[in-house]
């Protein structure tokens, strides 16, 4: 039989028709997220389902479909968590060899980029085909590089006319009016990160050029406040250090012909323990909302020095 004709049928029980819209999540988003990231078919009428595709990709997406119905017994699905399922299981790995089949390459005028593992290249994915894209995870996993570098190639090749990258300008307990010097080496070191980033991207002179002529604007997140950015590339980075109603007002800068890009680490927050997290909020209240993606990256995506990926796994397990 050919591998495309491979099917499964299964009916989950008990027929629950909360617990399925719970498991098919708005407009089938569950589903189509298993269908797009598994390369299988899904259909269902009621509690029967018909999944077709490659068989182990078929009986994958079985089992998957059976544990998140379990599930739902005590938790309201969200495409994070439907995500996060899918990289703490072995059809994480399902889901590499597809994307190695065809693999996505960034190519600047300097350098080409090729995203290291499968959850990279989904990042890459989502960034070429959403508007709006929260990459969440800890640091050296490649979700602020792999950012900039979508932006460059889209500024060198003419799809956008604009690069705007913003950081909120309170890290690690500073705040900028107890820091010394004018406004400029204020912020300064809370930018170098992506100014690090453009340079080897760009080269210093040609970054310098397109700084003096305003087609890249490197700011605090403060800069943001009642404008509308059109035909734009934005990337907002440290995300996790924003409040509630700064990342509302961050979000809703998006004017047309814009693409946003929110990076964090959400076990990095510096904010007053009193403030909740604007990068938390989001991902708990877009988490289904049509044309906003979320890439979830943890330990085994760091591409830093191998003792990053055991220092946060010992902090990850201590707080357990």
């Amino acid at each position: 039989m050919p591998a495309e004709a491979y099917s499964v049928n299964i009916v989950l029980e008990p027929a629950d028709n909360p617990r399925l819209a719970n498991l098919c999540g708005p407009l089938n988003g569950h589903l189509q997220q298993l269908e797009k990231r598994l390369g299988v078919e899904i259909t269902n009428r009621g509690n029967a389902f018909s999944i077709s595709g490659e068989a182990k990709a078929t009986n994958a997406a079985v089992e998957v479909l059976k544990e998140l119905y379990d599930s739902t017994k005590t938790q309201v699905l969200s495409s994070s968590d439907i995500h996060l399922h899918l990289q703490e299981s072995e059809l994480a790995n399902i889901a590499e060899q597809k994307l190695r089949a065809a693999p996505r390459t960034v190519y600047t005028k300097r350098s080409v980029i090729k995203p290291r593992g499968a959850n990279q290249e989904r990042y890459v994915q989502l960034i070429e085909e959403n508007d709006l894209v929260f990459g969440i995870g800890p640091a050296g996993t490649g979700k602020t590089y792999l950012a900039v570098a979508c932006a460059v190639a889209a500024l060198e090749h003419d799809k956008t006319r604009k690069l705007v990258l913003v950081r909120p300008a309170v890290e690690a307990g500073e705040r900028l009016g107890f820091l010394p010097g004018d406004l400029a080496q204020k912020i300064d070191p809370y930018l170098r990160p992506m100014y690090d980033a453009l340079y080897e991207m760009m080269g210093y002179e040609r970054v310098s050029k397109l700084v003096d002529r305003n087609v890249i604007e490197i700011a605090p997140l403060a800069y943001m406040r009642g404008r509308t950015l059109n035909d734009a590339y934005i990337i907002l980075d440290e995300a996790q250090n924003t409040t509630v109603e700064q990342m509302k007002m961050f979000l809703t800068r998006i004017g047309f012909g814009s693409k946003a890009i929110v990076t964090g680490d959400i076990t990095q927050i510096d904010l007053p323990s009193m403030k909740e997290s604007g990068l938390k909020h989001a991902r708990r209240i877009l988490g289904d909302t049509e044309g906003v993606s979320f890439c979830n990256f943890d330990a085994r995506d760091i591409v830093r020095h191998p003792l990053v990926k055991k220092i946060i796994r010992a902090y990850d397990n201590d707080a357990d």
